[in-house]
C-alpha cells in the first residue's frame, strides 16, 4: 500500500505557553481559596468487637465509668459517673467539673494514662453520647486555648 502526497504534510505545533499560563492560573486560584480546617471530633475512642473479651490489662489509674440511662422516650434519664448520680439542670456541665477534679486539671495537659468506659443503654439518643464525650474530653477557655482532660474514652459492650 502507498500512501500519497508524503510531501504535502501539514506540521501540527502546539502552543504550550498559553496552556502553562491556565495552569498557573488555576494553581494560584486554588491555592489562595484552599482553607484549613481543624479537624472536627477526632477522638481516641475505642468501640468494642463483637467478641470483647473481658480482660483487660490492669493499670495504675483506676477506669472512670460513665453511665448513661434512657427513658423509654431516647432522653437521658439518669447521668452516673461511677456511684455518684449526677442531676440537675445540667448534668453533663457537673461530668465535665467532676472529670476535671478527678484528672486535676488546672489548663494544663490532659491525663494520657486516664481512661473512661462510657456505658450507654442501646435506645439512647445519640447526642447525649456526644455531650457526654465532649464533657470528658476536653474543653475551650475564654482565650480560645483547647485544654484536653481525657484522652482515652471507650464504650462498654452492650450486655
Amino acid at each position: 500500500m502507498k500512501i500519497r502526497n508524503t510531501s504535502h504534510r501539514e506540521v501540527v505545533s502546539l502552543q504550550m505557553t498559553s496552556m502553562i499560563d491556565i495552569v498557573f492560573q488555576l494553581l494560584v486560584f486554588f491555592v489562595f481559596t484552599f482553607k484549613i480546617v481543624l479537624p472536627e471530633g477526632d477522638f481516641n475512642i475505642r468501640m468494642p468487637s463483637a467478641t470483647a473479651s473481658q480482660t483487660t490489662q490492669p493499670t495504675e489509674t483506676p477506669l472512670l465509668k460513665v453511665r448513661l440511662r434512657a427513658a423509654p422516650s431516647g432522653e437521658l434519664a439518669q447521668l452516673q459517673l461511677g456511684d455518684v448520680v449526677l442531676d440537675g439542670e445540667a448534668p453533663f456541665a457537673q461530668l465535665h467539673l467532676e472529670i476535671r477534679n478527678l484528672v486535676g486539671d488546672s489548663g494544663g495537659p490532659g491525663s494520657t494514662e486516664q481512661e473512661v468506659e462510657i456505658e450507654a443503654d442501646y435506645d439512647l439518643k445519640y447526642r447525649y453520647a456526644m455531650n457526654a464525650i465532649t464533657a470528658i474530653t476536653g474543653y475551650v477557655d475564654d482565650n480560645g486555648e483547647q485544654h484536653k482532660l481525657v484522652e482515652r474514652v471507650r464504650f462498654a459492650p452492650l450486655p
